[in-house]
């Protein structure tokens, strides 16, 4: 049940980033709006990983699958997304991230050994079921500017993929290891990655214009999406498995309209609502497996841990 909240609790963080990186893109350049996500995350999380499991006690194998966590899913995924969002929408970001999940729970099963229960995916199709309808009817006009902006969708699409891979690889390296040590040397490698993308976007003269939204906007972004929320995530992978996480990655999209509705002022229809409630089935019945485990068995897996 944790391990669903904390799933659920920072997806729902996760929702709010589309729109906020949206506005401080409009001041700050994207791969500096990356790096700097990258380098605030890290400083955040780098004290509190040295107080627990030491760096040295990761295996120079995991070290590499860690750093490949942090290159693609920051470094690419970010680099991607700000570029993404600059030629594209918030609302096409909210869409396209349904990616993500998708790309977790197919190849999961072939790259972890995990397996896809029946209850998973069969929540996992509602939900996406769900965020589709809401995110294609209760945001007007998605499905005309979806082709004039194919461009910025395509990258939005490469950057849901990187964001899965970091799952992908990530859960085999925390099943051996705690998730703040991981979580800050990940995002250090993502911000290693960046900074050569950040120089080069500097040399072409693109500055960044500080202004309290795009200050407001890049702690933000850096301390609650980089740094907290990825370790909550993280924190919850290692408790479970990866197509079972995927399908809470499918409320970000709904709880993107909704913000939508009362942000931006966009209208709600009735297929909002109906959608909102197929995504709650959704991931009610990705947990509802867990209901049919008994005390006993529980008690033995709690032992064991």
């Amino acid at each position: 049940m944790r391990a669903d909240l904390a799933l659920l609790g920072a997806n729902l963080v996760y929702a709010t980033s589309y729109v906020v990186a949206r506005l401080t893109l409009d001041s700050v350049p994207a791969a500096a709006l990356a790096f700097s996500r990258c380098v605030i995350g890290a400083a955040l999380l780098w004290p509190l990983a040295r107080r627990g499991v030491g760096f040295t006690r990761i295996a120079r194998a995991d070290h590499a699958r860690v750093a490949a966590m942090g290159v693609l899913g920051f470094g690419v995924a970010f680099a991607l997304a700000h570029w993404g969002l600059v030629r594209s929408t918030a609302a096409n970001a909210a869409l396209l991230i349904i990616v993500e999940p998708l790309a977790i729970m197919a190849l999961s099963p072939m790259l972890l050994g995990e397996t896809l229960g029946r209850r998973e995916a069969l929540g996992g199709a509602i939900a996406l079921a769900g965020t589709m309808l809401v995110v294609l009817d209760g945001i007007p006009g998605v499905t005309t500017r979806l082709a004039p902006h194919w461009r910025g969708d395509l990258l939005l699409v490469g950057s849901a993929i990187a964001f899965a891979s970091y799952s992908l690889i990530g859960r085999d390296v925390l099943r051996r290891h705690a998730s703040t040590p991981v979580t800050a040397l990940s995002i250090a490698w993502g911000a290693a990655a960046l900074a050569p993308l950040a120089v080069v976007e500097w040399s072409r003269g693109a500055r960044p214009t500080w202004t309290l939204v795009s200050v407001t906007g890049m702690l933000y972004l850096g301390i609650v999406i980089t740094g907290l929320a990825y370790l909550v995530w993280n924190w919850a992978l290692e408790r479970v498995e990866a197509p079972r996480a995927a399908v809470f990655l499918t409320v970000q999209p709904v709880a993107g309209a909704l913000l939508g509705v009362v942000l931006l002022g966009e209208p709600a229809s009735i297929f909002t609502a109906v959608g909102g409630g197929l995504i709650v089935a959704g991931v009610y019945s990705s947990r509802a497996r867990e209901s049919e485990v008994s005390a006993p068995e529980r008690e033995r897996e709690s032992t064991h841990r």
